[in-house]
């Protein structure tokens, strides 16, 4: 979910309930014979259960799935069951709570751990689970996602990096269905294939003894177009005959306009008789102009059998592929990720390090406020002191007998606080190549760091004994790389209302952006000094504002 979120379409916009229920009844009359209600989020639209009822009732339907974030399907699973949902598929990228949160926008990791034990417990078998593997991001959770399948009737879908509109596609993010096979035989080597159903998008696999499975969704390195028997209606009703084509035709505006049931299925089938024999390629395609994921598969149906009228059997089976939205990198000089901002190379910085040197800059927040901009040499100069300068004379975290104490804020105003604080990485010229030029074998080194010091910052009173919890209003983590140096600048900037300041979080959010560095490079350097970690400033709270001269 980018930070800004996404543009709601208006309600008058999108298919009502009876389009919706006119539209299943067509396709089904016509060898339609799964529905799959999916998203962006369909568990959010109120009448969802009220439509499962009605898609139960139509004759020839054999299957009715939905796609979820399963941040709801704990509540609601119960009641869609009843209605007649026979298939689920929750989407999940990481086993790892915080970066769950971060992906996501929202808390929720346990609510759609408790939303697929509950889909167990009422007998759904498998229970899918969609996962996109991006380099970088949750490759290293492969193993932990198989395991899964020991103990519990799964099918863990990996499914590969796709490109889509704004997302910013980038292939060195992109995880093979090789290489992530060849991940996961070195762990279980004893690995075996199971046979492909007809129409299928997933390459199967089981481990031996363990109850689920895992699959790949191939959509990029094997495409499956040749198979591919899925149409998708979005949310305000165009079709769509290929996920990865641009074309779209407008069944609600028909359907509103008065058309007949033999006019909508000219029209479905001129669609359908458009399809491509296959997608353009990966590179071709992250070039297109087409919705972004989240704004495609609002309502996917897709075909087990041939059509049962000519009306529309002269479609040219195409193909589909990956399942929803996903965290994005640019392709060119820095990396874009779920609502991170990767601004052009500042003026000033090309002055400074020249025209030819390949810059890659990295900022944690796309807010367009002055103070969020991402680092150029020009904001790394000494800010000039302001406001009163207090400090106390005495430690303020121990009692009057020398213990460690916590203070105690209760009676503490709340106020607006902010700090900045700094460091900065010497790499050494070996590493800080690899890491600008994005070829360290552990991946995106900048990115990687980026994340933990947003992690870092938000677990800080889990981390230091007697700092108090904050609940954190933002973070935002800006690297510069230095040529000059060999170097990596790092600010860490916190805001918070309360009665204690964040000082702490900037700090901790800047030293383990450092240490996440050094992580990463330690294979090729353990030249690498870690310096001048220090705060930069701080507003709010009853002894002034402070600014590093």
């Amino acid at each position: 979910m980018p930070e800004e979120g996404v543009p709601l379409t208006p309600k008058a916009n999108l298919l009502t309930t009876e389009e919706i229920l006119t539209l299943a009844r067509l396709f089904v009359k016509e060898g339609v014979d799964k529905i799959r209600l999916t998203g962006g989020e369909p568990l959010i639209r109120p009448d969802v259960v009220d439509i499962v009822a009605q898609l139960q009732r139509l004759e020839g339907l054999r299957t009715i799935g939905v796609t979820t974030n399963g941040i709801n399907l704990a509540r609601l699973l119960p009641q869609l069951q009843k209605a007649g949902l026979s298939a689920i598929n929750i989407s999940l990228d990481t086993l790892v709570p915080a970066k769950f949160e971060f992906i996501v926008r929202r808390k929720g990791f346990h609510k759609v751990m408790e939303g697929i034990h509950k889909a167990i417990e009422l007998g759904y078998n498998p229970v899918k689970v969609n996962c996109v593997v991006m380099r970088g991001l949750n490759e290293d959770e492969l193993l932990d996602f198989a395991a899964l399948t020991e103990g519990l009737p799964l099918d863990v879908r990996f499914i590969e990096y796709m490109p889509f509109d704004g997302n910013k596609w980038n292939f060195k993010k992109m995880v093979s269905y090789k290489e992530m096979l060849d991940t996961v035989r070195q762990q279980w080597p004893e690995l075996e294939k199971l046979p492909e159903e007809e129409s299928s998008t997933a390459k199967a696999f089981k481990i031996p003894g363990f109850q689920g499975q895992i699959s790949f969704i191939t959509s990029m390195s094997q495409h499956f177009c040749g198979t591919c028997n899925r149409l998708r209606i979005t949310a305000d009703g165009n079709l769509k005959v290929c996920l990865f084509g641009n074309s779209e035709v407008s069944l609600r505006d028909h359907l509103r306009a008065g058309a007949s049931e033999q006019e909508l299925l000219r029209i479905i089938g001129a669609a359908v008789g458009r399809k491509k024999r296959q997608h353009a390629g990966m590179f071709s395609i992250s070039q297109m102009k087409n919705r972004p994921m989240i704004l495609i598969e609002l309502f996917l149906m897709f075909h087990d059998s041939p059509p049962g009228n000519p009306s529309i059997s002269s479609w040219d089976p195409l193909h589909v592929q990956g399942l929803r939205p996903r965290m994005s990198f640019s392709s060119q000089v820095a990396t874009l990720w779920k609502g991170y901002r990767v601004p052009q190379t500042p003026p000033l910085a090309q002055q400074r390090l020249g025209s030819g040197s390949f810059q890659r800059h990295y900022t944690s927040h796309a807010d367009s406020d002055a103070n969020s901009k991402c680092l150029s040499p020009g904001s790394w100069a000494p800010a000039a002191p302001s406001g009163p300068q207090l400090t106390s004379e005495q430690l303020t975290h121990v009692d009057s007998e020398g213990r460690a104490a916590m203070v105690d804020v209760g009676r503490k105003p709340d106020t607006e606080r902010v700090a900045v604080a700094s460091a900065v990485v010497l790499l050494g010229p070996v590493a800080f190549k690899l890491v600008q030029q994005n070829q360290l074998k552990k991946g995106d080194a900048l990115v990687v760091a980026q994340l933990a010091g947003v992690q870092a910052a938000k677990v800080t009173s889990q981390l230091i004994p007697l700092c108090h919890h904050v609940a954190l209003s933002h973070v935002q983590v800006q690297l510069e790389l230095d040529s000059t140096r060999h170097a990596v600048k790092i600010q860490a900037s916190c805001r918070a209302r309360g009665p204690t300041g964040v000082e702490m979080e900037a700090l901790t959010s800047a030293a383990v952006t450092a240490l996440t560095l050094y992580d990463m490079c330690k294979a090729v350097s353990r030249d690498i000094v870690l310096e001048e970690i220090k705060l930069i400033s701080k507003t709010g709270g009853q002894r002034g504002d402070f600014h590093r001269a």
